[in-house]
């Protein structure tokens, strides 16, 4: 049973996976960045948190708010954790500054009983627009320019669809959001953010 998390002046991609995420639950956040969704989830949930980040600035900052966090390169894999030993594994807006996606997806549903992966949809219509007039796009979920960006491996809701079943991994649910609101009408078109929870088969 997945919780109904009330969640008022918040980011609408917590508050859904929040719901996603049991009350007292084990969860890895991979790429936690400065803890911040650990900590929501702590306050909410009473989760057991443990997030794996590489930047030092980001690492001091979890450990300045009370979130537990080991300094780790996730190209390095998650050989170190054992199977099943999670009962939520997310990774949440960096799935494309990945350079080995597939393996970190699996390896993300050896370690977690279940799986979240956020990522910005790079099929929404506002890139496209950017691309057909000749410039990489640019927008809240994808800040930076084609110079200095950190991500290498754009996809849209579609591939990330043909991915999972290619590779036998159940689609629990999947939400697209834009602007905080949920999205239902062609999906890879119009949504900007895309949220999926994921179980192997």
């Amino acid at each position: 049973m997945q919780n109904n998390v009330n969640i008022t002046n918040f980011r609408q991609d917590f508050a859904i996976i929040a719901n996603w995420v049991r009350f007292g639950s084990k969860v890895l956040d991979l790429g936690c960045g400065d803890g911040e969704l650990l900590q929501y989830l702590r306050g909410a949930l009473e989760i057991k948190g443990y997030g794996v980040e590489k930047d030092d600035a980001n690492v001091l900052a979890c450990v300045q708010n009370g979130s537990n966090v080991i300094q780790m390169d996730l190209e390095d894999g998650l050989s170190g954790f054992e199977d099943q030993s999670f009962n939520t594994v997310i990774l949440s807006q960096t799935l494309q500054a990945m350079h080995n996606t597939e393996k970190i997806v699996l390896d993300m549903l050896r370690v977690g009983q279940e799986v979240i992966v956020t990522f910005p949809n790079f099929g929404y219509w506002r890139n496209r627009i950017q691309i057909t007039l000749g410039q990489m796009p640019v927008s809240k979920t994808l800040p930076y320019e084609w110079f200095d960006t950190p991500n290498v491996h754009l996809c849209t809701i579609n591939d990330f669809d043909a991915f999972c079943k290619n590779h036998n991994i159940d689609i629990l649910e999947r939400k697209v959001i834009t602007d905080g609101k949920e999205v239902n009408f062609i999906p890879n078109l119009l949504g900007c953010l895309a949220m999926y929870r994921l179980k192997a088969k």
